[in-house]
């Protein structure tokens, strides 16, 4: 009869004991909390948006005005090279990724000091804190997306095949974002000086990326260091997919390792550092 326990059946008991060295990451219990992350999420992105004039409008606003900027200044004036492509659309496709990596860099970094509650009241896989900020950011990024195909209408740009691989360079932000959101988070909530450096880490990030200059334009010997950077080879990607440029399979080929590598020492970190949190938060 179906709602009536079992007499005999034995009791099972969860016991949480501290354990030294590296963590590994229980796959099965994130699996099966993902019901957590998804409201985390949603919580995050009802928070970054309540009580505002413009609401989801800020994600447009932040890249537009941006574009408008580096259009004026690098395009009109500094004359900077586009690839054969009008300034405001390259710079904007460059922008789009960037933004969504910079924006889930500052979020994340800041999501354990910002939720200590969760951290010293409940257990909960604590990946997901700084994890939710980069689900929440790919709302921004749907939202971009729709000043670019605007953008393309009025500049006649047609769809390019490599679009169908974009899914995939999203992803790659997302990793490499969330590695290094990992280890800003880990560091900032036990060492609190480190929310100092995030802000002039990314801005001094953003011109060590193509985002106002075309990776053509570093000279040939130079591209494979450029290429440690993780978004560069995003950057330029998503350029070869959006506008059909032609693609760099070997600075894509180096970004693509170095995202990984520092998702992988993220983590690492993270989880290594992690058994502390609840007593310096």
């Amino acid at each position: 009869m179906t709602g009536v326990p079992r007499e005999h059946e034995p009791l099972r008991e969860l016991v949480i004991r501290p354990r030294s060295g590296w963590i590994a990451i229980d796959w099965r219990e994130l699996w099966d909390s993902r019901e957590l992350l998804y409201f985390l999420v949603l919580r995050d992105v009802k928070v970054r948006y309540k009580q505002t004039v413009l609401g989801v409008a800020w994600a447009v606003l932040q890249p537009l005005f941006a574009m408008v900027i580096f259009t004026v200044i690098f395009g009109k004036f500094a004359k900077i090279p586009s690839d054969g492509f009008p300034y405001a659309i390259f710079v904007y496709a460059g922008l789009m990724p960037w933004t969504f990596f910079s924006n889930n860099i500052s979020q994340a970094s800041q999501s354990l000091l910002n939720q200590q509650s969760l951290l010293t009241k409940i257990y909960l896989p604590r990946l997901f804190i700084p994890a939710s900020a980069i689900g929440s950011g790919l709302i921004d990024l749907l939202v971009s997306f729709t000043v670019f195909a605007g953008l393309m209408l009025y500049y006649g740009v047609p769809i390019r095949p490599g679009i169908v691989v974009l899914p995939l360079l999203v992803l790659l932000t997302a990793a490499a974002s969330l590695g290094v959101g990992l280890l800003l988070a880990a560091l900032i909530v036990t060492y609190r000086d480190f929310r100092y450096v995030v802000p002039f880490l990314v801005q001094s990030w953003l011109y060590v990326s193509p985002v106002i200059y075309p990776v053509s334009m570093v000279p040939p010997e130079w591209q494979a260091l450029l290429a440690l950077n993780p978004m560069a080879g995003i950057i330029d990607a998503f350029r070869s997919a959006l506008l059909g440029s032609p693609w760099n399979h070997l600075t894509l080929l180096i970004s693509t390792i170095s995202s990984l590598l520092l998702l992988l020492y993220g983590l690492f970190y993270f989880r290594k550092t992690e058994r502390s949190f609840a007593d310096v938060a």
